[in-house]
């Protein structure tokens, strides 16, 4: 069956109709005809494969990954790197205007740096003696050699991972120290930066896997943060405490909040290590803590996992009503949720998309609100 293509959805698929349903189909874009095979049929949808691209797109390349067609670790290595980068601006664009009503005008152009080799971690499966990433959709491990995703020192690292009783292998490196952790020899802890700002990372904390996109978005945040003359702000899911650490220098006092307990036994180590006396880190969720959350603070920087906020959360915030909320996200439609509910006592001032992980869909978002 050959079809044509109009556009792609959130996920990267393109999307077509047959017999007036909806279809989508991976690795095929707007303005081609397709030949292709239904694998799946719903009430609303079918789901197809991409047997033969018979009019190609002029944005269509050829994946440079030998892994591309079965590994699920990225998906938009066949769409030029310029129109990826358009494709997450309009995507930021039509999920908040669908879902939060919110202009486009407020939607700055997105900011992005090179496609490849740009993470600082990856994380291998291992069962048996396979040791790779999962092929899509599945538990089924893909062996590979390397990822044109990361870094290249990581990628030389691969071959030194051992067999292990674990799960899963986290491999990570740190920005211009070059130190690597391996769980596989018990390097368990390594120093990062970002900016002039140096961090401790172990194995289990989060920490941004693009350090140069994380570098311009913290300095997007510190320019905020400066601008609203900021003294006491709260910093909400913060990891390591790498945001808070970072606009220090230029605040009165910073309450970082954080569940994993290995992540703020780093950020303890990380305000030591940058002379941040400022910085206070309490261990335990931030819905479950919300009394720690006062008036006294006059700005929020928030940095929630893809989940978005517990709805306690807005709550408190909606309580004591500090002047600016930073709200970074790495879902727009769980940000467009949030802001439904933020509306009711703030403006959207602007949101600024960043391509944090190039050639899969994610995109990454910082939304500025003031309290009206």
């Amino acid at each position: 069956m050959q079809v044509k293509f109009e556009k792609l959805d959130h996920y990267g698929r393109g999307i077509t109709k047959i017999n007036d349903k909806i279809c989508f189909v991976e690795n095929a874009l707007p303005k081609e005809t397709v030949e292709i095979e239904v694998i799946k049929e719903t009430k609303k949808y079918f789901l197809a494969t991409a047997k033969k691209i018979i009019k190609e797109s002029e944005n269509r390349t050829k994946p440079i990954c030998p892994y591309y067609d079965k590994c699920g670790g990225c998906n938009l290595d066949h769409m030029s790197f310029k129109k990826e980068n358009e494709y997450k601006e309009i995507k930021v664009k039509e999920i908040l205007e669908k879902f939060a009503q919110i202009p486009n005008n407020k939607i700055k152009t997105i900011v992005y740096d090179k496609p490849y080799h740009y993470r600082n971690k990856i994380t291998l499966h291992h069962e048996d003696e396979k040791i790779g990433l999962y092929q899509k959709k599945t538990h089924e491990i893909i062996p590979i050699k390397s990822c044109y995703l990361v870094n290249d020192d990581l990628n030389n690292e691969i071959k030194n991972v051992r067999q292990t009783n674990d799960d899963e292998i986290i491999l990570r490196i740190g920005n211009k120290t070059r130190e690597i952790l391996n769980s596989t020899n018990n390097k368990n802890k390594i120093i990062s930066y970002i900016g002039n700002k140096k961090y401790q990372i172990s194995k289990k904390s989060f920490f941004q896997v693009n350090s140069t996109i994380t570098e311009k978005l913290y300095n997007e945040i510190k320019e905020i943060i400066n601008h609203s003359n900021s003294e006491n702000v709260l910093d909400l899911y913060c990891g390591t405490g790498t945001i808070g650490i970072y606009i220090s220098d230029i605040v009165n006092k910073v309450l970082g909040i954080e569940s994993c307990k290995e992540a703020v036994e780093d950020a303890n180590y990380n305000k030591k290590l940058n002379n941040a006396a400022k910085c206070t880190y309490k261990l335990g969720k931030v819905e479950n803590l919300t009394k720690e959350i006062t008036k006294e603070y006059d700005t929020a920087i928030i940095d929630p996992p893809r989940s978005g906020l517990d709805k306690k959360v807005i709550e408190k915030l909606l309580e004591i009503k500090p002047k600016t909320l930073i709200y970074v996200s790495c879902d727009p439609v769980t940000l467009a949720r949030d802001l439904n509910l933020l509306k009711e006592k703030y403006n959207i001032e602007y949101i600024q998309p960043y391509n944090m992980f190039p050639r899969t869909y994610h995109v990454e978002c910082v939304c500025v609100l003031k309290l009206r």
